[in-house]
């Protein structure tokens, strides 16, 4: 991939249109997630067929959602912010998933990585050289090998649960409708979370 070409790539545009730019973490999340689908042998999720786990709240979360078809409405979309760049996919029909979890990168890559990050936050950069410098990040991991970026270990957990879909009650004090099971009895009055 160059370039010159680099929006050839139908699902990366989906991607990049939905994320509105191009970037390393973008490529990471495209990475990850076009491997996961290729290990549980599934296609995009209509419904809550596969279920992503995934462990930051940075840009690849964008490209799972939008190459997965998992979704916080549909709840199978989960997010635990621990702030490492991994990923567990579910498949709910068969019971199997696969972790993948970004290598460490060598000194030297890290160093790379931290002059580049100081450079795109310097107020002397224009927007062409730090849209550039996101574009070059992104062809080097689209261009990289799986293996090269990513442990992919499978994992036989069971999925977390379907989403949850109940009936609502008023708060008691702001008198919004509130999921009952979000309500909180607190002396005899039952309080959304935001009023408690």
């Amino acid at each position: 991939m160059t370039t010159e070409n680099i929006l050839d790539d139908p699902d990366l545009k989906k991607c990049v249109d939905f994320h509105g730019h191009i970037c390393g973490g973008l490529a990471l999340g495209y990475k990850a997630s076009k491997a996961g689908l290729e290990w549980l042998q599934e296609k995009k999720s209509l419904d809550e067929e596969i279920v992503a786990v995934v462990e930051n709240n940075a840009c690849c979360a964008d490209a799972v959602q939008v190459l997965t078809g998992c979704t916080f409405g549909k709840g199978n979309f989960i997010v635990k912010d621990h702030g490492k760049i991994v990923f567990t996919f579910f498949s709910r029909k068969t019971g199997e998933g696969i972790r993948i979890a970004m290598k460490p990168r060598s000194p030297e890559q890290k160093e790379k990585q931290k002059e580049q990050m100081e450079k795109m936050r310097s107020s002397t950069i224009t927007e062409e050289e730090r849209a550039n410098m996101m574009e070059n990040m992104a062809l080097g991991v689209l261009n990289a090998p799986v293996e090269n970026i990513f442990d992919l270990k499978p994992v036989k957990i069971p999925p977390p649960g379907k989403a949850v879909i109940e009936e609502s009650r008023a708060c008691d004090e702001c008198g919004e409708p509130t999921m009952i099971s979000k309500l909180e009895k607190i002396d005899g009055r039952n309080l959304c979370r935001e009023c408690i």
